[in-house]
């Protein structure tokens, strides 16, 4: 039977036979992973876009790899920001659910101190490293990013919708961040970092907010594109990649810095993840499938296009092979490195592993190979951010060829009562390790959370079934003490489209 989930990784001995790629070298190759925020997959020229131009972002695909299969683990910020950082599904870190800090089930909650970040990785080859742009991973000082491996950031503790806050370090840039210079600061920023870091290797997680809302370009840049504003943001996020490649070529490091550029999630509108089916929130394809670009003039063949699946759990081994890490052996990770198929060489992945399409707690898709099934599921296990799905009663599986249809729209599965039963075998074995809508898994890691007695939720509207008043009444005197400003608590109200 085929293997369901990854085990641990190999010991130092097996490490022997590493790409070449990895090969030691006096010096490691810098690193900058540029995650955009609800970035779809044909928002970019080289994917297919046709209403905004990103010349910077297409040479980055033209001079090194496009990947048109890579799926992030979360259709939403947090959980997906958690499996590129740790190598691990959500459910398997512990941070499976968007968390926001005005909701009283999640304020409290963060990434897990204990959890190893790839920062924390990059600090152990001596690089320094710095956080450009929005965590997302916990709002508590017990989760901030610079206890997580980084040296130094520059940013947003979420998203700008719920915390207008702009941080330099631990300190207050902004009390209200200047939406119109984001892209101007974040560039500058980075800019700045690479100048200062001479002959010592570095690693930049630059993780720009736009093109989620809200977004204000700037100047220069408004009404520059065919589509709208939220175009302009894109161009004028593309220019400042063009900006920092410059840097690198201006300070000689550019031919080996490996240059990464993807998205968390997909988009809002599904017109932005064409071809693919669904947006950001849901287990269709457009709110997993998003652009992933490798850059490294030094060490890959430009203008290729790779067509095998991969997905945000291998960025972790991906980088640790790049700089000569064995990955800590205490824990499982659900990735492979990259290096071997960036080098024309095969995976350590066999083809027909599953990967799983989680939505916080629920289970909602298997695919193995060419094969997605949705899964059956009611409205009591959905987060409310995936309440408008289509599938938010589904009674019986629903199964599609992905290699004949992309966009998931002919349902073949009573064609096909052998692969149907298949994957819900395999389904049974993923809920029995890495859980499913109240149901711990075997394999689940602890969630961070500063207040060790209140219950861990994915879903907010299950609040009331576990706390009590007295409960209750603990928990909001602890909020009270570290967040006595209680205008924080309110959802702020959505700008008026003009």
């Amino acid at each position: 039977m085929m293997k369901l989930l990854k085990s641990t990784w190999p010991t130092a001995a097996c490490m022997a036979a590493i790409s070449s790629l990895a090969l030691a070298s006096e010096r490691p190759p810098n690193v900058i992973f540029f995650l955009t925020d609800d970035l779809g997959y044909a928002d970019v020229s080289c994917y297919g876009a046709k209403r905004v131009k990103t010349p910077h972002i297409d040479r980055l695909a033209s001079e090194g790899v496009k990947f048109t299969d890579f799926h992030t683990a979360a259709s939403i910020c947090s959980p997906s920001r958690a499996a590129f950082l740790t190598g691990a599904y959500p459910q398997r870190s512990g941070l499976y659910m968007g968390i926001n800090p005005i909701r009283k089930a999640h304020w409290f909650l963060g990434l897990n101190p204990d959890e190893i970040t790839i920062a924390e990785q990059f600090k152990t080859k001596g690089y320094s490293t710095t956080l450009i742009g929005k965590w997302h991973l916990g709002t508590q000082p017990e989760f901030h990013m610079q206890n997580q491996g980084f040296d130094s950031s520059y940013g947003m503790h979420g998203n700008a919708g719920h915390l207008k806050t702009f941080f330099d370090g631990k300190d207050v840039l902004y009390k209200e961040t200047p939406l119109d210079r984001m892209t101007e600061l974040y560039t500058e920023r980075a800019i700045k970092f690479v100048k200062e870091q001479g002959d010592k290797p570095f690693f930049i997680y630059f993780a720009h907010n736009y093109p989620h809302i809200p977004f204000r370009a700037g100047k220069k840049f408004r009404g520059t594109s065919k589509d709208g504003k939220r175009g302009d943001v894109i161009q004028e996020m593309d220019w400042g990649i063009g900006e920092l490649m410059k840097a690198l070529e201006e300070t000689g490091v550019a031919d080996d810095t490996i240059v990464i550029f993807s998205s968390d999630n997909g988009p809002n509108r599904t017109r932005h993840a064409a071809p693919y089916r669904g947006t950001k929130y849901v287990s269709f394809e457009g709110g997993h499938r998003v652009p992933f670009i490798v850059h490294w003039p030094a060490k890959i063949k430009a203008g290729r296009v790779i067509d095998t699946p991969v997905n945000a759990m291998d960025l972790f081994p991906t980088l640790s092979e790049a700089m000569g890490a064995t990955l800590p052996g205490d824990r499982v990770y659900d990735g492979v490195s990259l290096l071997p198929l960036l080098d024309g060489e095969e995976l350590s992945r066999e083809k027909d592993e599953p990967f799983y399409y989680y939505n916080n707690e629920n289970l909602q898709a298997v695919r193995v190979g060419d094969w997605k099934m949705h899964l059956p599921r009611n409205e009591a296990q959905l987060p409310h951010w995936n309440m408008r799905s289509e599938f938010k009663n589904l009674h019986h599986p629903v199964l599609y060829n992905l290699s004949a249809d992309p966009s998931e729209r002919n349902d073949v599965a009573q064609e096909n009562p052998e692969v149907v039963e298949m994957i819900l075998a395999v389904a049974k074995e993923a809920r029995a390790e890495l859980g499913e809508y109240l149901q711990r898994g075997s394999g689940q890691r602890a969630t961070g959370s500063v207040i060790p007695f209140a219950p861990v939720l994915g879903n907010e509207k299950d609040w009331d079934q576990f706390v009590d008043e007295s409960m209750n009444a603990k928990i909001t005197e602890e909020r009270l003490k570290r967040q006595p400003d209680q205008s924080m608590w309110v959802m702020p109200k959505k700008e008026n489209k003009k």
